[in-house]
């Protein structure tokens, strides 16, 4: 029973999160050989959980991709603007995941500043040939929707946007740790919800 209502909801996420994507862009193939780097704060690290059901793992099981894990807990966009160029040099990956910007929202940073941060990171990745996923963060609000500074990202380099689907992953308690992070449950539904987008656009 728990597996079924499980699936159900995952299954509700995926149709509104794709609904909420740009139908008109289009990812490159991956290849079998290719990399996927997830880049991010905490949520990328998956805590609230252990490695093994993070959604960068959890998406690699999916995508049979190789998925680079690069979180780091507690980060800033100042200070992962810094840290991208290093590790795209590591990894040469093909896709960019981007899930970055929480820690800025959380401490009241300037998101004037943030969203110049994360233009950055994504003008950066393109100028390498790097496809890029975007996926919004929430306002620091009660029942928040996602940032406008994530659309308007999205919009402005025609990227593939997930917007509802982490806030509405927050609104839910039956997949949180905590009030700003997933549990178990949560990552794979983000896993899950990020490997049908890049099915649907072309990816995998």
């Amino acid at each position: 029973m728990f597996r079924f209502k499980f699936s159900l909801y995952a299954l509700i996420f995926c149709l509104l999160f794709l609904q909420a994507c740009s139908d008109s862009v289009s990812l490159t193939p991956i290849p079998q050989d290719g990399v996927i780097l997830a880049f991010g704060d905490s949520l990328t690290v998956g805590v609230g959980t252990s490695d093994a059901y993070s959604y960068p793992t959890v998406l690699s099981q999916l995508s049979g991709r190789e998925v680079v894990s690069a979180g780091v807990s507690g980060e800033e966009t100042t200070q992962g603007i810094i840290r991208l160029p290093t590790v795209m040099d590591e990894t040469n990956p093909n896709l960019l995941i981007l899930l970055q910007g929480g820690n800025d929202i959380l401490r009241n940073k300037n998101l004037h500043n943030t969203k110049k941060n994360l233009a950055a990171m994504i003008e950066l990745a393109l100028a390498r040939g790097v496809q890029v996923v975007l996926i919004g963060v929430p306002e620091k609000k009660i029942f928040s929707d996602v940032a406008p500074l994530y659309e308007e990202l999205a919009e402005q380099y025609g990227l593939v946007f997930a917007d509802d689907l982490l806030s509405g992953l927050l609104r839910d308690n039956e997949y949180k740790s905590d009030a700003v992070h997933l549990n178990q449950q949560g990552y794979r539904v983000l896993a899950e919800s990020i490997h049908q987008l890049l099915v649907k656009h072309g990816a995998l």
